[in-house]
């Protein structure tokens, strides 16, 4: 053989097992590979009894209940609804109250029930892929793989197994909802503070929280009425204690989303109640049902009331510019309001604080809207220069050491307390500005000072002596105590 016939063998030698190698490769990572989760599904149990079985039948059964339902104007987004479970003629139409209400936003929805049929200890997640009913498969989310690991949930398949409360609720969500995943989980008697620290891991911000809960049970009509009223009362104020001393399915899975709803700043809402009789006619038993949801105000507020970093530099250099101006003057700057933005014509609160080395040195704003924005800043710069009785006047020297800071500031709402404590537990560090209220007298702190005063007790303490309405003004239920949320920028 010649040596070029031997080069060529040996190259194609190489290529060979070159190409053994890749194979080998490719062999070795496809045993490796992670292999795909197998579908398991849980099947429907109770279509055909306590909701139409067929996926025609359904499917107009439950656009039936949400076309007869208003959309209501919330401009809000929903975080949270309560909902009722019993079969649909006799419940459908309550849910649908709350259903018709949710956007097509939600990635996730957690949906939470009671164990009727078996005496659950703990919280149980089953351990399937799919949720099923006659309108499609449901995928379960990762979440609720990931929430297996926690001490207080497990899987208990008995508890699954013949259990009506989520089962019930998955139609209405696959009709309004294009696109979802579950989390279902079924609540017994835990802790309902470290339940909801464990839900607060795991919902997302384009998550959805449902718990499915039916009211007082088998009581008279006019009973019924009083019952419901105190469970309702409880829900709305966001009492999580109390709502232990109320006639509800589940109450440790709605004392969870109490806590949540306070923690978040969530409102509740009741959009509609009724109970069996309402449907049935026959008043001597009843069940009784509601449809409320949480909403998160304060994100629809933010997002409107944000400005742009154009408009907040705009509003920096004009503070600046009043108060060089007004110094070597004393007149006010002229704008074009033409040309400014709606946003910065906006009637709105404002503060505008002036700090020099990190000290404050001067800070005067308006509490309630009074004039457009941009003429808060002006006036109150000018104000917080020349005329904060704390200090001497700002000299036209010491600007080149000022910084300065504006805070606008939503309208403030009236906050009801039945006590100190309860006042307490009812503001938000960091987050509320507070203005206590006594007659005459009058006194704010904006939402930083709780840097300084983290202690509730003693930032109210301090707040009501600035007042000139004694220390302890804020455990009388005379005064009125209002809070607003700011939105700070500095140069």
């Amino acid at each position: 053989m010649s040596g070029r016939n031997k080069k060529e063998v040996k190259i194609w030698h190489i290529l060979f097992s070159i190409v053994i190698i890749m194979i080998l490769l490719i062999m070795f990572a496809h045993i490796h590979d992670p292999i795909e989760e197998e579908k398991n599904v849980r099947e429907a149990v109770f279509a055909g009894s306590w909701y139409p079985g067929s996926k025609d039948t359904l499917s107009k059964a439950v656009q039936g209940y949400l076309d007869s339902v208003k959309k209501i104007e919330l401009n809000s987004t929903i975080k949270a609804v309560i909902v009722p479970h019993a079969g649909y003629q006799y419940s459908g139409q309550v849910a649908a109250v709350a259903f018709k209400q949710l956007e097509d936003i939600y990635e996730a929805v957690f949906l939470l029930g009671p164990s009727h049929r078996y005496a659950l200890r703990q919280a149980s997640i089953l351990d399937v892929t799919h949720y099923s009913t006659p309108l499609g498969e449901v995928k379960i989310s990762w979440k609720a793989k990931k929430m297996l690991n926690e001490e207080l949930i497990t899987s208990i398949p008995d508890a699954h197994a013949k259990e009506h409360s989520l089962e019930i609720e998955i139609p209405f969500l696959q009709k309004q909802l294009s696109d979802f995943e579950l989390v279902p989980i079924l609540i017994g008697s835990i802790s309902d503070e470290q339940f909801k620290d464990i839900l607060l891991k795991y919902v997302g911000e384009n998550d959805l929280i449902v718990v499915s809960v039916d009211l007082s049970h088998y009581h008279s009509y006019d009973e019924a009425l009083q019952l419901d009223g105190y469970t309702i009362d409880k829900i709305l104020k966001l009492d999580y204690d109390g709502i232990y001393s109320a006639e509800i399915d589940a109450q440790w899975a709605v004392a969870g989303l109490l806590r949540i709803a306070r923690e978040k700043d969530w409102k509740p809402r009741l959009l509609y109640y009724a109970n069996s009789g309402d449907v049935s006619g026959d008043k001597s038993s009843v069940v009784g049902y509601s449809a409320i949801v949480f909403l998160d105000e304060n994100k629809e507020r933010k997002e409107k009331e944000l400005l742009t970093s154009e408009e907040q530099d705009f509003l920096l250099e004009l503070a600046r510019e009043t108060i060089e101006i007004y110094l070597s003057t004393g007149k006010k700057p002229e704008i074009d309001d033409n040309k400014l933005s709606p946003a910065l014509k906006k009637v709105q609160g404002c503060f505008t604080t002036l700090n020099k080395n990190r000290n404050l040195r001067g800070c005067i704003g308006h509490i309630s809207p009074q004039e457009e924005l941009y003429k808060c800043v002006i006036d109150n710069a000018i104000s917080a220069a020349a005329n904060d009785r704390r200090f001497k006047p700002v000299t036209y020297d010491e600007l080149k050491d000022i910084e300065i800071e504006i805070s606008v500031l939503t309208v403030p709402e009236r906050l009801e307390f039945s006590s100190g404590d309860d006042l307490k537990s009812k503001l938000r560090p960091l987050v509320d500005g507070v203005v206590l209220k006594k007659g005459f007298y009058q006194s704010t702190y904006l939402p930083h000072v709780w840097e300084q005063i983290p202690d509730k007790g003693q930032f109210l303490s301090n707040l009501c002596s600035k007042g000139g309405m004694g220390a302890e003004c804020w455990k009388d239920n005379s005064t009125e105590v209002y809070t607003y949320q700011a939105f700070v920028f500095s140069e």
